[in-house]
C-alpha cells in the first residue's frame, strides 16, 4: 500500500511539472528540451525517469549541493579563477555525478496527463 501511494504521489508530481513547463512555453514562446534537477532532488531516480516519461524532455540531475557549488563558482569568477558560467559549468560537470534521464513511451503518460488537466481544471474552476 505504501509503494502505491509513493508512485501515485511521484507520477503526480511528473504530470504537474509537465503542466507547469506547458504553461511557461506557451507565455514564453520558447519550447523547453531540457529539465535540469539540482539539489536533493537528484536522489530520487523514480521521480527523474517519472519526469523524463511525462513531459517528454530530457532530465539531467546533479550536483546535489548545488546552492554550494553555484556560490563556489560565483567567488571563482569573482576572483578571476574561472572565466565565465560557461567555464563553471565544465568544472561543474568534471567534478560532479551528472545523470541523465530519457523519456520512454509516453504513451501511457499521455493519458494520464489528459485526466490530470481534466481534473486541475475542475478545481481550478471551483475557486
Amino acid at each position: 500500500m505504501e509503494g502505491a501511494v509513493v508512485r501515485a504521489i511521484l507520477q503526480g508530481l511528473a504530470l504537474r511539472y509537465r503542466f507547469v513547463i506547458e504553461q511557461l512555453e506557451q507565455m514564453s514562446g520558447v519550447q523547453v528540451s531540457t529539465i535540469h534537477i539540482v539539489g536533493g532532488g537528484t536522489q530520487n531516480t523514480l521521480l527523474n525517469q517519472f519526469t523524463a516519461d511525462a513531459t517528454g524532455k530530457t532530465v539531467i540531475t546533479g550536483p546535489i549541493e548545488a546552492t554550494a557549488t553555484g556560490n563556489l563558482i560565483t567567488q571563482a569568477i569573482a576572483m578571476g579563477d574561472i572565466e565565465d558560467w560557461q567555464e563553471g559549468a565544465e568544472v561543474i560537470r568534471a567534478s560532479f555525478m551528472i545523470e541523465e534521464y530519457q523519456p520512454g513511451d509516453q504513451a501511457a503518460w499521455n493519458e494520464a496527463y489528459q485526466i490530470f488537466k481534466a481534473n486541475v481544471e475542475k478545481v481550478t474552476m471551483a475557486f
